[in-house]
């Protein structure tokens, strides 16, 4: 069975793994990934890593995954929050000069959607979208085993589609923006404006509204119908077979998933109202998903 190396790189570690075709991870280096140092030292530790790979010359290609938009044609970052001075730095090309091996590059919201495209819940689907409810919210829409990127490298980005233009400005998102109103972090905001200035994380939200708190029902209830009118958005647009949602959100699912569905039906046309809707299974989409890269370009 074919092997690739998929690389999880962010603004504080990077991690470096083995991975089989059908994604399992056989051998995986961990190092931090010096990103305040710029590119020049984040590509010498990372090219490091990878020769410390068992057997990297079997491997068939490298993927790596990166937080940012990215031109997926030159392998380049268009944004660059987390690893500074990486914006249009050749990060396919250098990996590929130093190792010999087809190399990719892609958001890592997208890698994680096509790990579980290939491999995880979504595995056989044609079209699924993927979505991480998480700390901020993205997604990935993933074709015939492909992720579809777009012209700018943006397609997925759908943390500031607007859910409600009547809601506050907060950051450089769009008023009403989903990622506003129904994140991780939204739910920490609300948590605090509403039930108490002291919460600290969104399961603090969650366990009080388990708790019966009549004021948490209700903020878990308005964010499971803002998350579902984003999915209404996209599935107008792309209509996929299924959505896949991960993130640490989910963790809390008995409290708002089913309600989520019920009320994405009731927004949607008759036809689509069987639109599947599934948690991710993978333990380590990113990683895995990154190795998928060379395997969606036909290597």
């Amino acid at each position: 069975m074919k092997t690739y190396i998929g690389i999880d790189l962010g603004g504080t570690n990077v991690r470096v793994a083995k991975v089989t075709a059908d994604g399992q991870i056989l051998n995986e280096v961990k190092s931090p990934s010096y990103a305040l140092e710029g590119p020049e030292k984040v590509m010498t530790n990372l090219i490091s890593c990878i020769h410390k790979i068992e057997n990297w010359k079997e491997c068939s290609g490298i993927g790596v995954g990166v937080p940012g938009p990215v031109d997926t044609l030159r392998g380049e970052m268009i944004m660059a929050t987390n690893l500074p001075g990486f914006v249009r730095y050749p990060i396919a090309q250098t990996l590929q000069t130093e190792f010999g091996l087809p190399t990719y590059v892609d958001n890592d919201a997208n890698v994680a959607g096509l790990a579980e495209a290939l491999v995880g819940a979504g595995k056989g689907q044609p079209v699924i979208y993927y979505l991480t409810h998480s700390t901020g919210i993205g997604g990935a829409l993933v074709v015939d085993g492909k992720v579809v990127s777009g012209k700018n490298g943006h397609a997925g980005e759908v943390g500031n589609i607007i859910i409600d233009r009547h809601r506050q400005k907060y950051n450089h998102l769009n008023v009403g923006a989903i990622e506003n109103e129904a994140s991780g972090t939204a739910l920490i905001r609300i948590g605090r404006e509403r039930l108490n200035p002291d919460i600290k994380s969104a399961g603090e939200v969650f366990a009080l509204a388990k708790a019966g708190n009549a004021v948490a029902l209700d903020i878990v209830d308005k964010m499971a119908y803002d998350f579902a009118a984003m999915c209404s958005a996209i599935a107008h647009t792309v209509d996929p077979y299924m959505f896949v949602i991960g993130g640490g959100v989910t963790k809390s699912r008995d409290l708002y998933f089913d309600k989520m569905v019920g009320y994405f039906k009731s927004m949607v046309h008759t036809g689509m109202q069987t639109i599947e809707f599934a948690i991710a299974e993978l333990d380590e989409p990113g990683l895995i998903g990154a190795a998928m890269l060379p395997i969606s370009h036909g290597k």
